[in-house]
């Protein structure tokens, strides 16, 4: 053991003292091969780093034919050498022509080495290359030599990370210093440039050498207590009445209290590491051996492993810290995923939102939409290719982040900024004018809204009303229940906010996507079609009875407008719709004040409410279209799914014609009819719309003027001929020839 530290903790000492000589990034390169050749006492060691996210190129090589430095490539999981960068896992050998996937690569003259040993150059999941080394005996490396490999990988991605191996003759591009450009998926229109502020902040090893082992151990020591402790005041601290919420932070301070896991830093720093080294390689490995485990409760347990570990590296470090990260003045977050009440925390000062994961239906989505802040999803690495500072452009329209833009990028991206300012400065023009179609008729324009601060925008954009007012919103953000006192008092401010204008409450709807923090999650294989919006209402009484308490007080005998969601019968719409004439009547006997006038209504989002009976009808005061929720499941499409959700177009003939039975049955019983969700928005669709028969459109504020703005210049009468002309010729969607007239109509 002695003797393998020594060797490791000199291996170690010869590599910093390299580093730290002036070089250029290929000479440094070069001088590490040579040195690690040297002291594990092998004739072959060989550097391949990552030139695009799929090629691999030999970069550095000592024993190899140095003329196939930069020229030698593969593609990843191509060869060894590939097959390690894919795994992220080592490959030990003595016979590596007889191992699954061997390329010759005659240029490089190592056909007469048998041992092969190679581990991936990473850092916290970020490939960054392969570190290899061979030999002409036929036995595979030791273990020694594989921990020895490991450490020195680790130490290059550390290095390669401060910009190390760049410069003349660069062996490799400067992190963070060129160009990316990211596609991900839209979230939130929109378009904002600015600079990076991650939500978690990378934190940078500038050292990973220690000369004293006593006192890096003392340092891991202290900062692991202090670990310990912060986790056991959370867990003392919370309110945890749900037995699985305990069960999952117990398991994240069994992780905290982990002896394998500080013996594993431990040894590191026995081996010259230092403490935040030691702490970011146990990461690093973990997160590398837990990728590849199939189990998903395992795989979730990664993330409580990677919290661990970068609460730890601050605690070393002081890196990350509120004092320590200077927020811009014009931000753009970027962070892996966020909750609704981190993002609420950031207020509307944000320019735009990037995120690595979530979803159009996430919570952090629906709260973007709230605050009109363009937001770019399922955006891959983008929080380890940003820094904070970092320029950043977020065109929310087509799904696209631009970091450290060239010029002519950033340039069109002004225009583009510029163009819109001009368009909104036009809409604005109209904004007190109604949306009144050539030869008429007028569209009533309303606008969705979820929170407070959304409604200044009722008099800004010029909407009539609020057609759907989320009320999920002031549960998803709170830490447990909302009391029903606080609840009448927000609908109460919602109600002053508005000043008069029609507000429709849409009751809580949660399940699927929206969880609430405080309540148990089922687990359901599809919860899109599971216990969700008003089936855990009717299952829950008492918390639909508290929440139609609330709105009826909060109403203080003004007008009241209430719409239950994801109605799929009649029974369950006439079932609500009871229990809110109920409460009217409690509410009646205890002597508090009644709405003024009161609407019952139902979001049609399922195909099956469209074929109800016509009791169903006549019985509600007014009826929304869901589209959102409508579209996936008419083309059995889930909105989540990137693969699926942009095949099926909403001018689809078989859709639009659906939209026109569910027209004619509510001009049938004379129910007022509205069309609800992020389609109502785009002008083009709006406008499809309003031609088959649809009076009103809620949308989110932005989009009201420029669906205005079509809506005014358009004949309805040519519109609906241009539809019916494509249906009659089988075209399956009329966006086509709707495009075409307009181009016509200029």
């Amino acid at each position: 053991m002695s003797d393998t530290r020594s060797g490791s903790r000199r291996l170690l000492g010869r590599l910093r003292q390299a580093l730290a000589e002036p070089a250029e990034g290929q000479e440094r390169l070069d001088r590490i091969t040579r040195l690690i050749a040297e002291e594990m006492h092998t004739p072959v060691c060989s550097i391949y780093l990552f030139r695009d996210q799929e090629t691999l190129e030999l970069c550095a090589t000592q024993g190899l034919n140095p003329e196939a430095v930069h020229k030698t490539r593969m593609r990843l999981g191509e060869g060894l050498v590939g097959r390690v960068a894919a795994s992220t896992q080592p490959i030990n050998t003595g016979n590596a022509p007889s191992q699954p996937g061997f390329r010759y690569m005659a240029e490089t003259g190592e056909e007469i080495y048998s041992a092969f040993l190679g581990v991936p150059i990473q850092r916290l999941g970020e490939r960054m290359g392969v570190l290899v080394v061979q030999s002409k005996e036929s036995t595979p490396y030791d273990d020694d030599a594989i921990y020895a490999l490991e450490v020195v990988a680790m130490v290059l991605a550390e290095m390669a990370e401060l910009g190390a191996f760049v410069g003349e003759g660069a062996a490799m591009a400067a992190p963070h210093q060129h160009p990316v450009m990211i596609r991900g998926s839209i979230g939130q229109e929109g378009a904002a440039m600015g600079h990076v502020l991650l939500h978690e902040p990378r934190v940078v090893v500038t050292n990973p050498f220690a000369d004293d082992a006593e006192a890096e151990l003392h340092r891991l020591h202290t900062a692991v207590d202090e670990l310990r402790i912060s986790v056991d005041e959370m867990l003392t601290g919370a309110d945890l009445k749900d037995k699985e919420q305990r069960e999952v932070l117990e398991a994240y301070r069994m992780f905290a209290n982990s002896k394998g896991w500080l013996r594993r830093m431990e040894a590191d720093i026995n081996r010259g590491l230092s403490a935040e080294a030691a702490v970011e390689k146990e990461q690093t490995a973990a997160r590398a051996r837990l990728e590849q485990v199939p189990d998903p409760y395992l795989r979730e347990r990664l993330h409580d492993l990677d919290d661990l570990s970068n609460r730890l590296l601050r605690l070393l470090t002081g890196q990350g810290t509120d004092s320590g990260v200077e927020t811009p003045e014009d931000p753009v977050l970027v962070a892996r995923n966020i909750g609704p009440g981190e993002l609420l925390a950031y207020g509307r000062g944000l320019r735009g939102i990037v995120l690595e994961e979530g979803s159009v239906g996430s919570h952090a989505a629906v709260v973007a939409r709230a605050l009109a802040i363009p937001l770019v999803i399922n955006a891959e690495r983008i929080t380890t290719e940003a820094l904070n500072g970092d320029r950043i452009l977020v065109d929310g329209d087509q799904g696209l982040v631009h970091l450290r833009p060239e010029d002519s990028v950033a340039g069109a991206f002004r225009d583009k900024m510029a163009m819109m300012t001009k368009a909104q400065e036009r809409y604005a023009s109209i904004r007190r004018v109604p949306a009144t179609t050539v030869y008429g008729p007028t569209i009533r324009l309303d606008m969705n809204a979820g929170l407070m601060a959304d409604l200044p925008s009722l008099r800004s954009s010029g909407a009539e009303g609020v057609g759907l007012f989320r009320t999920e919103l002031q549960f998803l953000v709170r830490s447990k229940f909302p009391t029903r006192g606080e609840l009448a008092a927000a609908y109460s401010r919602v109600l002053d906010a508005a000043g008069g204008k029609r507000v429709v409450f849409r009751t809580l709807d949660i399940g699927s996507d929206k969880v609430l923090p405080y309540m148990k999650p089922q687990d359901e294989p599809n919860p899109a079609l599971g216990w969700r919006a008003i089936r855990v209402g009717l299952d829950k009484p008492g918390v639909m009875r508290m929440q139609l308490q609330a709105l009826i007080r909060g109403a203080k005998g003004r007008p009241l407008t209430v719409m239950f969601p994801f109605v799929a019968q009649f029974d369950e719409f006439r079932a609500a719709r009871q229990m809110l004439l109920d409460e009217i009547e409690r509410e009646k006997r205890l002597g508090r004040p009644l709405p003024k006038t009161l609407e019952i209504g139902a979001m049609l989002e399922t195909p099956s409410l469209a074929f109800a009976p016509l009791q169903f009808y006549e019985l509600a005061d007014f009826i929304s279209v869901g589209g959102n929720d409508l579209k996936q499941f008419f083309f059995a499409a889930d909105r989540e799914n990137e693969r699926v959700r942009r095949r099926y177009d909403t001018l689809n003939v078989a859709f639009l014609t659906f939209l026109e039975w569910i027209v004619m049955r509510c001009r049938e019983t004379k129910t007022p009819l509205s069309f609800c969700g992020e389609d109502a928005g785009r002008p083009v669709e709006a406008l499809c719309f309003a031609a088959m028969g649809f009076r009103a459109l809620s949308m989110r504020p932005a989009s009201i003027g420029p669906v205005k703005h079509l809506l005014r210049r358009s004949n309805l009468s040519e519109v609906r001929e241009i539809i019916d002309d494509a249906r009659a010729h089988g075209a399956q969607s009329v966006r086509p020839a709707v495009m075409d007239w307009l181009r016509q109509q200029g």
